[in-house]
């Protein structure tokens, strides 16, 4: 995990967000890990193209997180939660970073933005940011105001992507796609676009190619392939776009790969909740009554009718009851640490292998204490 992100976007190139030049290419921090550092882990967009508008935060986790807009971050605060006191943004000037809080936000400009309607551009002082409305009209907002904005447009501008996407995006991606990368890449196998950009890149799947190739074959993987090779499979766990998971709050559609769900029943009535991961479905089975608020006569043990986990190798459905599940892999899931489910011991041995797992444990013999372990 839905709503489907349809990280964005149009290539024209917007001066404000474009190329910077000469002694500002010193200016741009990488506050992320990792090759994926360079990208924005919501849009995929280049955060050097990207810094002038660019923000960043950490997850509640603590991990940290740089965008490419105001409105990645809100969309990563949607479906992730980051936390909302330790944000800094970038001085449209300068290059600096900047107290989100304290800064002055220009909204809607003439500055054109590449993924929401109206662009939010962060001052450091309120005089840089009057000056700079002088000159390009726009608003005079408090980050708060700002963000606000920002998270009641996500619906109505990524629906406007999702149309534009289809037309333009998506089959230049396709095409770049067929003609100039390995058909070897699983775009299930990376939890973030930007890691996906990054394996790309560092590993040459693909020839030579720009940033702007780049982005458009990143955008069709992620949001179109990822999704139809799993069309292919007939027996799979069926996620609504709309659900989240009752633990973490993510949208669990995001992540097919992960998802896992329970089945409650009672009488003529069914309760279905769905899980980005084993880790919170097993969660959510010890003690439903932390996650949501039940009735403890109907969301029980007793009324459960199934538990469906997706197998690690096939991606089929499976019974999560039966599987066997690997503990201790180098293998990460959207929560981190995480079981690996299969349906056979044969497969769940040789990941183990491959994998440096520790482990295998079938469902009834798990532990609740050993589900919060995998959080340590």
């Amino acid at each position: 995990m839905k709503k489907t992100f349809f990280t964005l976007l149009f290539f024209t190139s917007f001066i404000f967000s474009t190329t910077l030049l000469g002694s500002s290419l010193n200016k741009i921090e990488y506050l992320q890990k990792g090759d994926e550092k360079y990208w924005c882990p919501i849009s995929g967009l280049s955060l050097k193209e990207n810094y002038k508008t660019s923000l960043s935060s950490t997850l509640n986790n603590g991990r940290k997180r740089q965008y490419a807009s105001l409105t990645c971050l809100a969309k990563d605060n949607e479906e992730y939660g980051i936390d909302l006191d330790n944000i800094e943004a970038v001085d449209y000037n300068s290059l600096k970073r900047v107290n989100a809080k304290k800064a002055f936000f220009v909204v809607g400009s003439k500055i054109k933005a590449k993924i929401s309607k109206t662009s939010k551009l962060a001052f450091e002082k309120e005089e840089d940011a009057k000056k700079f409305i002088k000159q390009n009209g726009g608003k005079l907002m408090s980050f708060d105001e700002a963000f606000d904005l920002a998270k009641k447009s996500l619906k109505d501008d990524f629906k406007k992507l999702k149309t534009v996407n289809k037309k333009k995006i998506y089959p230049k991606g396709k095409k770049i796609f067929e003609k100039r990368c390995s058909k070897d890449i699983d775009p299930t196998d990376y939890l973030e676009i930007n890691e996906l950009k990054a394996d790309i890149q560092k590993n040459n799947l693909c020839k030579k190619l720009k940033e702007s190739q780049l982005q458009t074959v990143a955008l069709y993987l992620w949001d179109v392939k990822r999704f139809g090779d799993l069309g292919e499979v007939k027996n799979r766990v069926v996620v609504e776009e709309h659900e989240k998971c009752p633990v973490c709050g993510m949208f669990v559609a995001k992540y097919p790969r992960w998802a896992a769900q329970i089945i409650y029943s009672h009488g003529n009535h069914e309760h279905k909740f769905s899980f980005d991961g084993v880790k919170d479905l097993m969660k959510f089975y010890f003690d439903p009554k932390r996650w949501i608020n039940a009735d403890s006569h109907l969301i029980n043990k007793s009324n459960i009718k199934e538990v469906k986990v997706t197998d690690y190798y096939s991606q089929e459905a499976i019974d999560g009851k039966k599987a066997y599940y690997v503990i201790g892999s180098d293998v990460y899931g959207p929560m981190g640490h995480e079981l690996i489910p299969f349906k056979n011991l044969s497969d769940a041995k040789t990941f183990k292998a491959d994998h440096s797992g520790k482990v295998i444990i079938e469902f009834s013999k798990l532990k609740e204490e050993d589900i919060y372990k995998l959080d340590e």
